[in-house]
């Protein structure tokens, strides 16, 4: 049997990893500046990590929402706390696009409606309903409608004003920080107008923090920047530093009832462990504040490098945009410098996407290499 080719590979198989680095079948050590899409929130086999997992498996890796899993209430008492989000529900599922999905949901189910305002060059998910709200025809099969879906341009204030007179609008979801599409954030004006549309006419904001947040940006979510206060967040990518775990915080102001959501495998122990994991990691290594001073820094050494026109970004979550195409750089910086770093969906943008655990030792090789590849 072969594997379903939807994938283009790098000649590179990867073995194992440790902290910021990677290594492959030859024992080539590789420095991760990408984090697997920003999956790797607190580095590769981190010890406390190994530890919280090895210890739920001799526990109980798994049994179904059936019953009560006490683990599930610890994550939703750790998360509220490092969050600042104390008083939000948790509902815990497996990936990013579910999250957006039950996000959609919640939100229709609360005001009875089905139109959705999202923004372009947004990315959200591959399911049904997330592609849908996601601006890229390519990957939306005939069942994919996006009928329900307005299409606005981000920070366009006045098209999000008019988009608003289309009646009966359900939500608007924004990436807090637009990942794929190349590092472009909503302004803080751009948010607020959101969050006071929203409420005027009894719309959900979903806040899309599945790159964006836990963390990566210098605060635990990036919207935070904005001082808004979203009626849905949705997480996923580093929320369990590469166990399947996403989930989505809603406000008290949904009603939970029995049935309306459902899942088989979120929430299980073994992914319950690794979230805590994670935030118990963020929380004693201070991994937001260093997320921010590492981004600083990495913003301050990309900022003396002339071919870099422009940078975008906060904390650990950069875009390095050229005036060409970045494809050869990042084979170079992969191939002849062994860097992992990403790329997006604008042709001429580097995305930098490390675990939160980097340290400047690790930007000086980055910025060495990089400034070696440009020579």
């Amino acid at each position: 049997m072969n594997l379903f080719d939807v994938y283009p590979l790098f000649n590179i198989e990867l073995k194992n990893g440790k902290g910021c680095y990677v290594y492959d079948q030859n024992d080539i050590k590789y420095l991760d500046f990408y984090g697997g899409h920003a999956v790797i929130s607190i580095g590769h086999a981190h010890p406390h990590y190994i530890q919280r997992i090895t210890a739920q498996l001799d526990q109980l890796s798994f049994y179904s929402n059936s019953v009560q899993l006490a683990i599930q209430q610890q994550l939703a008492d750790k998360l509220g706390t490092v969050s600042g989000y104390i008083d939000y529900n948790l509902f815990l599922i497996n990936s990013g696009a579910e999250a957006i999905e039950n996000a959609l949901k919640v939100a229709s189910f609360y005001n009875n409606r089905k139109k959705i305002i999202a923004f372009n060059g947004s990315f959200h998910g591959r399911t049904s309903a997330a592609v849908a709200i996601t601006d890229n025809p390519k990957i939306k099969a005939p069942i994919n409608s996006d009928e329900h879906v307005i299409f606005v341009p981000l920070n366009d204030e006045a098209a999000l004003i008019n988009a608003f007179q289309e009646n009966e609008i359900c939500a608007v979801v924004v990436e807090s920080i637009q990942g794929l599409n190349g590092i472009y954030e909503p302004t803080v004006s751009f948010f607020q107008l959101i969050e006071k549309l929203c409420k005027a006419q009894n719309a959900v904001f979903i806040a899309d923090e599945i790159q964006s947040g836990y963390g990566r940006s210098g605060k635990f979510f990036a919207h935070q920047y904005a001082n808004v206060q979203p009626d849905i967040i949705t997480m996923a990518k580093g929320m369990g530093n590469g166990f399947p775990i996403a989930g989505i915080l809603t406000h008290p102001k949904f009603v939970a009832k029995h049935g309306m959501l459902g899942t088989t495998f979120g929430g299980s122990p073994l992914a319950c462990a690794a979230g805590l994991a994670v935030l118990e990691v963020i929380e004693k290594e201070n991994l937001i504040e260093n997320a921010h001073q590492i981004g600083e820094y990495i913003i301050a050494q990309c900022q003396q490098i002339p071919e870099i026109k422009s940078i975008r970004g906060k904390g650990l979550m950069i875009g390095l945009e050229f005036d060409f195409p970045i494809k050869d750089l990042r084979n170079k910086l992969l191939f002849e410098h062994r860097v992992f770093v990403g790329n997006s969906n604008n042709a001429n943008t580097l995305r930098l996407l490390p675990s939160m655990t980097i340290g400047k030792p690790e930007v000086d090789i980055f910025i060495h290499a990089l400034k070696s590849c440009l020579k």
